[in-house]
């Protein structure tokens, strides 16, 4: 399965680049599932949507509350049956 690849542009840092493993959306925000690597084990992040309706471009952030963080890993490993997040 191909993966698609999104480069994130932190401010006044080099540009990143994560395959997107999963998304939903949850009470109304959306949320992505990234990893650095394509395929095998590697680091994940779970990404919230933080940018307006209206605005052409995403803003993402990396979820740090652990309820949401814990509720949300939750959700993608429904989805997601081979994931399994560990902390």
């Amino acid at each position: 399965m191909k993966l698609e690849k999104i480069t994130f542009c932190p401010d006044g840092e080099e540009p990143v680049e994560f395959f997107v493993l999963e998304q939903t959306r949850i009470s109304g925000v959306n949320y992505i599932l990234v990893t650095d690597f394509e395929e095998g084990d590697g680091e994940a992040l779970i990404l919230k949507d933080m940018s307006k309706d209206d605005e052409p471009d995403s803003l993402y952030a990396i979820v740090d509350d652990d309820n949401e963080l814990k509720a949300v890993a939750g959700v993608f490993e429904d989805l997601l049956e081979d994931i399994k997040f560990v902390q």
